[in-house]
């Protein structure tokens, strides 16, 4: 199923290294049409493109359109002013409603038979054409999109469908990639490049603001667990939420300190002390991660772990602690670190 692919096991993290050299880096690459105004001008897509992969700006538009490179690096025409955008990820539908564009069409949340809970209020009457980068055909030709996003889709054929579709469809972000170069590859694709980079400055400039209120836990060690079924994985420390927390100053557990955007194999409880840390920050995407958890919880071996001891083990909403995230993720995130961290 899809959503064990998000976030990457170390082996599938290692698998996509070459494709990540690209990543979505090459969205920032992009041409401007003759219609409508481009948020995105050769000046300002070139630097962060260079950045990353060492390339400049390109691509060419007319009539309306603006030409994108994708996280693979295909080129791709799309409508300088999209109007009609399809969400196939959450990361996707989070970027698009960080930039004030609500989507004609989405899927369900990852392991989730709905959208995500965090997003719920703001896609109210959205159509739903299929689950996580499993749409339904015939419903995402009723949602009549000019302009499709579909997140890290590595199903050939399920893109050839698409572009059936429309030809106007991007894969936003390679497995490997950076939560906030995706963003600004999303914005740029709709043309709102300059916002999504202001939209990051303010995360960055809260991120800090609300680490550096914290008192006796600024830079704690927190520990980032997803309850599976089959036991507790750890997430590394660029993983999203990861991320957050490094954004506001927090470190990681000795046994966390791993760059990337993985996570661990699931744990043994022999293993279990890997978890522990100075708070411990636990989710789950089923119900079955759910009942392990629960089932854990009344084991010595749990209950010995410092963080648990203490009382400083947080239960928090999977959907956003265990995905790749967007900015209002990451707002909920910087949130729920402040408001467990910040009192004690």
């Amino acid at each position: 199923m899809p959503f064990a692919r998000r976030p990457l096991s170390p082996v599938r993290r290692r698998a996509a290294q070459a494709l990540a050299v690209t990543g979505a880096a090459a969205l920032l690459l992009t041409g401007c049409g003759s219609s409508g105004s481009s948020s995105a001008d050769s000046s300002t897509a070139a630097s962060p493109a260079a950045g990353a992969t060492g390339g400049g700006s390109g691509g060419s538009g007319d009539g309306g359109k603006r030409t994108v490179k994708d996280a693979t690096g295909k080129a791709v025409d799309v409508p300088a002013e999209p109007k009609r955008i399809v969400t196939l990820t959450q990361e996707d539908l989070d970027a698009v409603l960080a930039l004030g564009v609500k989507p004609v069409g989405i899927t369900n949340g990852q392991g989730l038979a709905e959208p995500p809970a965090y997003l719920k209020d703001k896609v109210q009457g959205v159509p739903v054409i299929g689950n996580l980068l499993q749409p339904v055909m015939d419903k995402v030709i009723a949602a009549k999109p000019d302009l499709i996003l579909a997140g890290d889709m590595q199903d050939e054929q399920v893109l050839k469908q698409l572009r059936e579709i429309t030809p106007a469809t991007l894969v936003t972000m390679a497995p490997a990639d950076d939560w906030k170069l995706a963003f600004r590859g999303i914005g740029n694709a709709v043309n709102k490049l300059d916002q999504a980079n202001k939209v990051i400055g303010d995360y960055e400039a809260k991120a800090a603001k609300a680490g550096g209120e914290l008192t006796e836990n600024k830079g704690a060690a927190v520990s980032i667990v997803r309850w599976n079924p089959t036991g507790p994985s750890w997430m590394e420390k660029k993983q999203f939420a990861g991320g957050v927390a490094l954004d506001m100053g927090l470190t990681r557990p000795a046994a966390q300190d791993k760059d990337g955007n993985a996570h661990s194999p699931a744990l043994s409880l022999e293993k279990l002390n890997e978890i522990d840390g100075d708070w411990l920050f636990l989710s789950t995407l089923t119900d079955d991660g759910k009942s392990a958890l629960k089932d854990v919880q009344s084991k010595p071996a749990y209950q010995e772990l410092n963080a648990v001891k203490n009382n400083h083990a947080v239960t928090v909403d999977g959907s956003v602690w265990s995905t790749r995230g967007g900015p209002l993720a990451a707002d909920v995130v910087i949130g729920d670190l402040a408001k467990a961290l910040g009192g004690n």
